[in-house]
C-alpha cells in the first residue's frame, strides 16, 4: 500500500503572545481535511526539533472546556517552542480521538452517565482512539525535519511515528493540571490508554488556575 501524501498550499505569519509562527496549511491524498502545521524558527535539516502532535478538540482548545488537559497541552506546546526558538506543532483535524465533534458531544453524555471516555466511545460503536498519525509523519517530512523531541503523554503516538519512519531522540511530557471536570477523564488515559501521567491525589486539584501557571516539564 502506497503512503499518502501531503502538499503545502500556502504559509502565513501568525503573531502569537509567544512570538510569530508559520501557519503552514496542507492537502493529503487521504482524507479532504484541511491539516495545518505551527512553525518556529528554522527547522530543515534540523535534529532534535521539539514537536508536539496535536489532535484538534474544539470543546478544549476554543472554549477551554476543563472535560481534558487539550487546550492546556497546546498552549504550553507553543509555549515550550517559543522557548527553544524553534520547534512544530502539527495541528490534525481529528475530533474526539477521530470520532468527531457531533459523536464526542454523544460521548460526553454517555460520560456524564457515569460510563468512562474508553466504554463511551465503545457504546456509540466507535475504537477508543481511532486518531490516525500518518499524516503528521509526511507533513514533518516536508519540513525537512530530520528528528524530533516529542512532547507527549501517549506511547501509541510515539509508536505510531517510528512506524512511519519518524527518528524520536526524547520524549517530551506534558503534565495536566487536575480538576474535579478532569480528574476521571486523565485517570481513564493513565489506566485504560497507558498515559505517561503522574496524576496528583484529588486532596491537591487546583479548581482554577490557566496553562501559563504549568510547572516546567521535567
Amino acid at each position: 500500500m502506497s503512503k499518502s501524501t501531503v502538499s503545502r498550499l500556502a504559509s502565513t505569519r501568525i503573531p502569537t503572545a509567544y512570538g510569530d509562527f508559520q501557519l503552514c496549511y496542507y492537502s493529503n491524498t487521504l482524507d479532504n481535511k484541511e491539516h495545518l502545521a505551527f512553525v518556529m524558527g528554522s527547522v530543515s535539516d534540523a535534529d532534535n526539533v521539539l514537536v508536539r502532535i496535536h489532535s484538534e478538540c474544539f470543546t478544549g482548545d476554543v472554549l477551554g472546556s476543563r472535560r481534558c488537559d487539550c487546550g492546556e497541552q497546546l498552549d504550553r506546546s507553543l509555549q515550550l517552542i517559543a522557548g527553544q526558538g524553534a520547534g512544530v506543532l502539527v495541528y490534525l483535524r481529528q475530533e474526539g480521538r477521530g470520532i468527531g465533534l457531533l459523536q464526542k458531544m454523544r460521548a460526553y453524555n454517555l460520560q456524564d452517565q457515569g460510563y468512562d471516555t474508553v466504554d463511551a466511545n465503545l457504546l456509540l460503536g466507535h475504537g477508543a482512539d481511532e486518531r490516525d498519525y500518518s499524516l503528521a509523519a509526511r507533513i514533518l517530512e516536508e519540513l525537512g525535519v530530520k528528528s524530533i523531541r516529542l512532547m507527549t503523554n501517549n506511547p501509541l503516538k510515539i509508536q505510531a511515528l517510528e512506524n512511519e519512519g519518524i527518528r524520536i531522540n526524547a520524549r517530551f511530557p506534558l503534565e495536566a493540571t487536575v480538576n474535579a471536570d478532569n480528574e476521571g477523564y486523565l485517570l481513564t488515559k493513565v489506566r485504560r490508554m497507558d498515559h505517561l501521567l503522574k496524576i496528583k491525589p484529588a486532596a491537591t486539584w487546583v479548581s482554577v488556575r490557566t496553562a501559563h501557571d504549568c510547572e516546567p516539564a521535567d
